[in-house]
C-alpha cells in the first residue's frame, strides 16, 4: 500500500514538473544545415534530453557489442575456476571418504582448471600417498617445498610417508626441518621431543619443554608433569657417577611435583648413602601420607643400614596403624612382620583384605603366614593356588609391560613418561620375580604394590 502510494505520488510530481516544462515562456533559435527551427522553451529542453537518452543507450548497446569477446572470456574463466573449485571440493571429500583413486582423479582435473593452485598439487600428493605410490607422492611433496606457503604442509606429508615406510630417521629430518621453519608447529615439536627422549638426551629435551608455551592451567601442569619427569630421569641415569648432582634433580622434581614417587625414591636412596636418615625418613613419611607407595614404605623400612628384621618392623609401625587404612599399607606391614616372625601381626595387618577379593600378592603373604606360623603346607598350597587366580596387584605398566621399576620412557614406543602405577592387564613383564611356584619358605617373596598409583 505505501509503495502504490509512493508510485502514485512520484509520477504525479513528474508529470507536474514536464507540464511546467512545456509552459516555460520563450523560444529556443536552432539553425542546422539550412533549417531553422524555433521551438518554445520548454520542449525543446524536453526534446534535448530525449536526444540524450538515445545518444546514451545507443552508446551502451555499441558498448555491449564490442566488450562481448572479453565478457565471454571473463564468463568461461569464471566457470573453469568455478569447476576447479568445485574438483577441488570434490577430490578432498573423495578422500576422505576412503576413495584415493577418484580423489587423485579430481585433483588433477582441478590442477588442469586452476594451473596455480598449491591445494590441488598437496591432495594429489595426499592421493598419491594414500594409494601407496611413494615415489609419485615424494615428487609432488619436493616440489612443494620450494613454495614458501607450502613447504610446512610438503614437510608434513613427506614425513608421514617416511613414516609409513619405516624410516624413522628421515622422518626426524623432516620433523626438524619443519620445526626449524615454523616453531609452533605442534606435531613436529613433538617429533623432535620424542626422539630426544628416547635418546636420553634429558639436557635438549628439558630445554625445549622450558621454551614451550603455557596459556592455561591445563597446559602449565602438563609442562610441569613433563619437567619433573625428565628431571628425575637425569636423577636416574646420574644417581651412581654423580649422586649430587642426581639429588639436584631429584629434589627439583619434587619442587614441580610434591608427590612423585620415583623422584622421591631416588633423592632418599642418595641422602641414606650419604648417612642423612633423617631427611631421607621425613621425605618418605611425607610421600607415604599423600600417595601410600608400597616402594615408599620398603625404603622406609630399611632406611637404617643394617638394622635388623624387628628393628626394620618397629619403624613401619611409625607410619602403619592396625587396622592398616589401606591394602598397600597392610601388606607392607606384613612383610616386614614375615621378616621379623611376628605371625599374629602378620596376620592382622592382611585380615581386612584377605577375603573373597584378595590380590596375588595378599594371597601369596598368606601363604607364607600358614607355613610359618602353622607349618601347615594344605593352607599354604591353597593360599597359593588363590593367588594363581586372584587379580593382579598395582604395578608399573607402559604399553602392557611390567616393570619393576620407573622407568622415564617405554621400552616398547619410546613414549615420555607412559609408565603408570595401576593394575596390569597383561602377563608381558620386565619384572625378574614373578609369582611363586614353590612354597614361601623356599623362595621369599618381594613386597607387593599398593592401589593407589602416583
Amino acid at each position: 500500500m505505501i509503495r502504490l502510494a509512493s508510485w502514485i505520488v512520484g509520477s504525479l510530481v513528474i508529470a507536474a514538473l514536464a507540464a511546467w516544462m512545456i509552459s516555460l515562456p520563450g523560444t529556443l533559435t536552432l539553425e542546422v544545415a539550412g533549417y531553422r527551427m524555433q521551438p518554445r522553451l520548454g520542449a525543446a529542453v524536453f526534446i534535448f534530453i530525449l536526444v540524450a537518452i538515445v545518444v546514451i543507450v545507443v552508446w551502451a548497446i555499441i558498448r555491449r557489442i564490442i566488450t562481448a569477446p572479453r565478457a565471454m572470456a571473463r564468463r568461461a574463466k569464471e566457470r573453469r575456476h568455478l569447476q576447479g573449485v568445485e574438483a577441488l571440493s570434490d577430490a578432498f571429500v573423495a578422500l576422505q571418504a576412503g576413495d584415493p583413486g577418484r580423489a587423485r582423479s579430481l585433483a588433477r582435473d582441478a590442477q588442469t582448471r586452476l594451473p596455480g593452485n598449491s591445494a590441488a598439487k598437496l591432495l594429489e600428493a595426499r592421493a598419491d600417498l594414500a594409494l601407496g605410490d611413494m615415489p609419485a607422492a615424494r615428487e609432488h611433496y619436493r616440489a612443494l617445498i620450494a613454495s614458501e606457503k607450502t613447504a610446512v604442509a610438503a614437510l608434513t606429508g613427506l614425513y608421514d610417508q617416511a613414516r609409513a615406510q619405516n624410516r624413522p630417521e628421515a622422518a626426524l629430518t623432516f620433523a626438524r626441518k619443519t620445526l626449524a621453519l615454523a616453531p609452533q608447529s605442534s606435531w613436529a615439536a613433538e617429533a623432535v621431543f620424542d626422539d630426544l627422549t628416547r635418546r636420553g638426551q634429558w639436557a635438549e629435551a628439558v630445554a625445549m619443554v622450558n621454551a614451550e608455551p603455557a596459556s592455561n592451567r591445563e597446559d602449565r601442569a602438563r609442562k610441569r608433569r613433563r619437567q619433573a619427569v625428565i628431571e628425575t630421569a637425569r636423577a636416574r641415569e646420574a644417581e651412581n657417577s654423580n649422586p649430587l648432582a642426581a639429588l639436584d634433580h631429584a629434589l627439583t622434581a619434587l619442587k614441580l611435583l610434591p608427590d612423585f614417587v620415583p623422584a622421591a625414591l631416588i633423592a632418599a636412596r642418595i641422602h641414606i648413602n650419604r648417612g642423612e636418615t633423617r631427611k631421607a625418613m621425613s621425605l618418605l613419611r611425607r610421600i607415604w601420607r599423600s600417595t601410600g607407595h608400597p616402594d615408599v614404605a620398603a625404603l622406609y623400612a630399611h632406611a637404617q643400614p643394617g638394622a635388623s628384621a624387628v628393628d626394620r618392623l618397629k619403624r613401619l609401625r611409625e607410619i602403619i596403624e592396625i587396622p592398616p587404612p589401606h591394602r598397600a599399607a597392610g601388606m607392607a606391614l606384613a612383610r616386614a612382620a614375615i621378616d621379623a616372625y611376628d605371625w599374629p601381626l602378620a596376620r592382622d595387618a592382611l585380615a581386612p583384605f584377605s577375603g573373597s577379593e584378595a590380590t596375588q600378592g595378599v594371597s601369596s603373604l598368606m601363604a607364607e603366614i600358614e607355613e610359618g606360623q602353622t607349618g601347615d603346607q594344605g593352607k599354604a598350597r591353597e593360599w597359593l593356588a588363590r593367588a594363581v587366580r586372584a587379580p593382579r596387584d598395582p604395578a608399573w605398566t607402559a604399553d602392557g609391560l611390567v616393570s619393576d621399576e620407573w622407568e622415564p620412557v617405554s621400552p616398547v614406543t619410546g613414549k615420555l613418561d607412559a609408565f603408570e602405577w595401576k593394575v596390569p592387564v597383561t602377563v608381558s613383564s620386565r619384572s625378574a620375580a614373578s609369582l611363586p611356584a614353590q612354597l614361601p619358605s623356599e623362595a621369599p617373596l618381594p613386597l607387593a604394590p599398593a592401589e593407589n598409583p602416583t
